[in-house]
């Protein structure tokens, strides 16, 4: 297992470039078993769930083609298979639109598991409820999805009990040749649904209301192929806009799309960071001192992103004051803190919040990474961190984040990727 190295106290100053969203390319990618024809998608990042997720399609039947870095080639004449395995997709969450993508073209799918990190309940149940309302016959049996509809799904008009990213997108995709229309209330909003729907509109869907809570959808007999430009990762944006605040100096953070972080804008300024909007694609953070504590509570978009929690509650760690972190999304994302706590941190639990009494310095030693937010939220706190910290389970990271540890390098701070030889103590009590 290999570990990040990280030797504390260095400021980081310069620029670096935002990738393309993982959670915007993962469900594009399995909208692409949709399309009659080649699609073309750029700025695809070069990161282990993206990746797996083609390998997965490869399997499937599709022909998949890297044409330069970031780009990619993807067909399919129809002749797919409708069985995922499990071996193929228990190690990432987005295969879990291959429900909507594959039983909207083939009429019947089977997915053996579900994969992602081990941050709390991720029940697939309004996945389900969208499909059958679609008109699909849908069976779990221990752990597998079994899904078939003759002739094509119908629209319907779907409530949503929660604004579920992964339910409204696979909703959005069986629904776009569906016969009929559908409407979507209480959907997701976020930016990687308007990416979508942007897409499969490019593809020739009839879509309308996406950004919103209600979406239309005018089914269509068929989808075409086309090029595609994935948009940038704000959570990468923003796991490096709380990185250059912990470890203090001036980074400007390029190709990235400022409006989809406003709220963590807006946390960072209340806690006295220096945050400029260079133009519609820079971010420029300045930080020379301790940043003042700040509550957060995470909602849906364009509410406090989840995704961006660990990272934060670590800076937190070391703001002046009480911060109170609420998590209302995935009750189990604190994983990292128990590892914070290790470095000096202190953090109390509270349910589903924690209680972050800022201290002036974390102290650097061996922590393991829980999950992949965990993973880089630890790095951070890394970076400020008095020695040497070590973050046991680097591929963690890979899952989401293209060239992390260089991209960090590359502004100045000291760390390095190693091999793990040996299990410690520390690894043997988890």
């Amino acid at each position: 297992m290999e570990s990040f190295v990280v030797k504390g106290g260095k400021k980081l100053s310069g620029k670096v470039q935002i990738s393309g969203a993982k959670n915007a390319v993962m469900p594009i990618i399995t909208a692409c078993a949709m399309v009659g024809g080649e699609v073309i998608l750029h700025n695809v990042p070069d990161s282990i769930d993206p990746l797996t997720l083609l390998d997965v399609m490869k399997k499937l039947g599709m022909k998949i083609k890297q044409l330069s870095p970031g780009t990619w080639s993807l067909s399919s004449n129809g002749d797919l298979k409708s069985v995922v395995e499990g071996a193929q997709t228990e190690k990432i969450r987005g295969s879990q639109t291959l429900l909507g993508a594959i039983l909207a073209r083939k009429g019947e799918v089977t997915l053996q598991a579900l994969g992602g990190c081990r941050i709390g309940a991720r029940p697939i149940d309004l996945h389900v409820k969208g499909l059958k309302a679609l008109g699909a016959e849908v069976e779990m049996v221990k752990g597998s999805v079994f899904a078939k509809v003759s002739g094509r799904l119908k629209g319907a008009n779907i409530f949503l009990d929660f604004p579920s990213v992964g339910a409204t997108e696979n909703i959005l995709l069986a629904a776009s040749t569906a016969e009929g229309q559908t409407i979507i209330e209480n959907a997701a909003a976020e930016p990687e649904i308007e990416d979508l729907a942007k897409f499969l509109r490019l593809c020739g869907a009839k879509i309308s209301g996406d950004g919103t809570k209600t979406i239309q959808i005018e089914g269509v007999e068929s989808l075409k192929g086309t090029h595609h430009s994935i948009i940038p990762d704000r959570i990468e944006t923003g796991t490096f806009m709380i990185g250059a605040v912990m470890a203090g100096g001036d980074v400007l953070i390029e190709q990235a799309l400022p409006s989809t972080v406003d709220s963590l804008i807006f946390k960072l300024q209340e806690a006295g960071v220096i945050v400029r909007i260079e133009n519609h694609t820079s971010i420029r953070i300045r930080n020379t001192s301790r940043p003042k504590a700040i509550n957060i509570k995470t909602l849906p978009y364009p509410g406090f992103p989840t995704d961006l929690q660990p990272q934060t509650t670590a800076m937190c760690s070391i703001a002046d004051g009480v911060s109170v972190i609420s998590e209302s999304v995935f009750e189990s994302r604190f994983g990292a803190v128990p590892e914070l706590v290790r470095m000096g941190a202190e953090i109390q639990a509270e349910g589903h919040s924690v209680i972050v009494k800022g201290v002036e310095k974390l102290q650097g030693t061996e922590v393991i990474a829980p999950d992949l937010r965990g993973a880089v939220a630890l790095v951070l706190a890394g970076l400020c961190a008095e020695g040497t910290t070590k973050v046991v389970g680097a591929h963690h990271a890979d899952r989401g984040y293209e060239k992390f540890e260089m991209k960090l390098k590359a502004i100045g701070a000291d760390i390095e990727r190693g091999a793990e030889n040996q299990t410690n103590q520390h690894s043997e009590e988890q």
